[in-house]
């Protein structure tokens, strides 16, 4: 009778260290799980001028940058693991986010996603390797944004002094205005280009779509002249003060009224 009890007793003790285990490493693994999400989100804000210039250089992921009525620049990164160092610099007015240099030599950076806001008057210019690119709302001198790989560019009310949308594959679409002695670059190997500029728009426009041909300028078109069998349009619209080039080698240029 002693020798059962014994026997049991010591079922009941290891069932105990067992359980205290268990809960020890469940425990263990929701403090690593808490870490790990921490590090996933990046979040800043810095008092800033309002023509602030804000110059981003990605690696992979999207990118938003959106104007608000705020002296501040608000940065937000959304990090997948594993994790890239954001080291933001400030210096001279301008705030620049470089993700290539801080991880230069690592191969194992995860995809960082960025929601960023600017006052109304900044300057922009941000480019990734892969992932699309978004700016809205912006007024200042420039907006510049360049993807080297694959992703699509969408600039949405835009009053920028110069704008500059460049990418290998992927489409590109500006809404906005094309201001007077501003010069206006949109560029892409493979997709379509649609730009939305007021109907009273004055510009010099010069459109290449060498293996397509597909450039629809709709109304826009009655003061243009065709060359090369469709492949390059040239013209002029009202007194011609802006200057508006676009080129898309694969794909199709399309320019409409807003």
């Amino acid at each position: 009778m002693t020798f059962f009890l014994k026997e049991r007793l010591a079922l009941l003790l290891a069932a105990k260290t067992t359980i205290l285990t268990l809960v020890t490493v469940v425990f263990f693994f929701a403090l690593s799980a808490a870490d790990v999400s921490a590090q996933r989100r990046f979040s800043k804000t810095y008092p800033a001028s309002s023509n602030v210039k804000l110059k981003l250089s990605n690696r992979s992921g999207m990118v938003e940058v959106e104007g608000w009525n705020r002296e501040q620049v608000s940065i937000q990164a959304y990090l997948e693991t594993p994790a890239a160092s954001i080291v933001p610099q400030i210096q001279g007015g301008v705030i620049t986010i470089n993700c290539v240099r801080d991880n230069m030599g690592r191969s194992d950076v995860g995809i960082v996603n960025f929601k960023i806001r600017v006052p109304y008057d900044a300057s922009v210019d941000i480019e990734t390797k892969i992932g699309n690119l978004s700016v809205s709302s912006v007024r200042g001198y420039l907006v510049r944004a360049r993807i080297y790989s694959d992703g699509d560019i969408t600039l949405t009310n835009i009053s920028a002094g110069n704008v500059i949308a460049e990418n290998m594959i992927g489409n590109i679409f500006y809404d906005g205005e094309l201001a007077a002695g501003g010069t206006f670059r949109f560029s892409s190997l493979q997709g379509d280009i649609n730009l939305r500029v007021p109907f009273n728009a004055s510009f010099r426009l010069v459109a290449t779509a060498p293996s397509t041909r597909r450039i629809s300028l709709g109304s826009f078109g009655d003061n243009m002249r065709s060359f090369g069998d469709g492949r390059r349009v040239i013209g002029q619209n009202g007194d011609g003060s802006a200057a508006l080039t676009v080129t898309n080698q694969r794909g199709s240029i399309a320019l409409y009224r807003r």
